[in-house]
This record gives structure tokens, C-alpha cells and sequence, in this order.
């Protein structure tokens, strides 16, 4: 079965999750005013490396915000499990939770089973980061199929911000595919 990748340029789907402690959390819709969001996708409490990414991404919270840019993390795992990491990794950002698989797929993310009970009970997505702008398109996307790749927060940072500075005039990268 075909699991197709978002393409950049393309209208961002705007998905709507569960959100950590209450009400919803919509992918794809910066809900604090900045006209731009950040996606990022973690697998959930079973992965140690996930709650240092989310550690670091809480450190440049204010930077990103600073630029103009709303933070979302979201992973499959359910209230009680995305609450310990969140409170581990210190996040002070929105936290979806309960992604489906459906919802994965649509984001063409890659989905693993679970190696035993242990780690955890349900299918999961693997790391996967999405830079919606202010128009609702997706500028930036970064889709792995492994815990250990993922892209540097430092570089993301410092490419947002070149991004984001009219002077550049940078346009969104990677759009052959896109017919006018």
C-alpha cells in the first residue's frame, strides 16, 4: 500500500488530535497568533531520544516564537503516557495525543509495531517535522524512518530564521513537482 509524502508547497491537511489535558490540538493551524506552526511528530514515551528532542525543542520554544513560529508535538501515545514524557522532557508547548494510523498515513509518515508490550501497545509513528507558513503550506518536511535521524534544532532554527527574513526572499525548496 502507498503511504505518500506530503509535497511541499502543497496545502498542509489540517488534522485535529486530542490534545494533552484537555480539548483538541489542530496540525497544520498555529493556534496563538504566529502566522507559521511547527509540526513535530515523536514516537512517544518508549523512546528516550524522543523526550531529549523534545527537551531541546523546549529550549529554542522562544526563539521560534520570537521568529513568529507556533510549536506542536504530537505522538500516538495516550493521555497518561504523553504526560510523563511531557513533564520528563519539561515541554511547555501544545502536546496532541492518540494520532491514529490513519492520520499518520496522511501525513506519510512511517508507522512501526511495537517490539514487545513493554515498549508499548499500539502502532506508533516514527520521527517525522513539518513547517507549515502562513499561507497554510508546507515550507519544510523532514520524514524519518529511524529514531537517531532527525534534523539539528540549531540548523532548523537558523534556516527558519533565513526563511522568514523578507530581505532573502527564499522560496519554498523542492517543488519540481509542482505544476503552474
Amino acid at each position: 500500500m502507498a503511504n505518500p509524502k506530503p509535497l511541499v508547497g502543497d496545502t498542509f491537511p489540517q488534522i485535529t488530535v486530542p490534545r494533552l489535558g484537555g480539548g483538541e490540538l489542530t496540525l497544520g493551524k498555529p493556534g496563538t497568533g504566529r502566522g507559521w506552526q511547527l509540526v513535530v511528530v515523536y514516537r512517544g514515551k518508549h523512546c528516550p531520544i524522543c523526550t531529549r528532542y523534545l527537551s531541546e525543542l523546549n529550549a529554542i520554544l522562544p526563539d521560534l516564537n520570537k521568529i513568529g513560529v507556533d510549536v506542536v508535538a504530537v505522538s500516538a501515545d495516550p493521555e497518561n503516557r504523553a504526560q510523563a514524557q511531557i513533564a520528563e522532557a519539561g515541554a511547555d508547548f501544545p502536546v496532541g495525543i492518540e494520532l491514529t494510523v490513519d492520520q499518520m498515513r496522511q501525513l506519510g509518515l512511517y508507522v512501526s509495531d511495537p517490539r514487545s508490550a513493554e515498549e508499548t501497545d499500539r502502532p506508533f509513528a516514527e520521527p517525522g517535522l513539518f513547517v507549515i507558513n502562513d499561507a497554510g503550506k508546507l515550507q519544510v518536511t523532514d520524514i524519518s524512518n529511524a529514531p537517531f535521524a532527525r534534523p539539528a534544532l540549531s540548523s532548523l532554527l537558523m534556516g527558519l530564521n533565513f526563511i522568514k527574513n523578507p530581505e532573502n526572499n527564499y522560496p519554498i525548496r523542492g517543488t519540481h513537482h509542482v505544476k503552474n
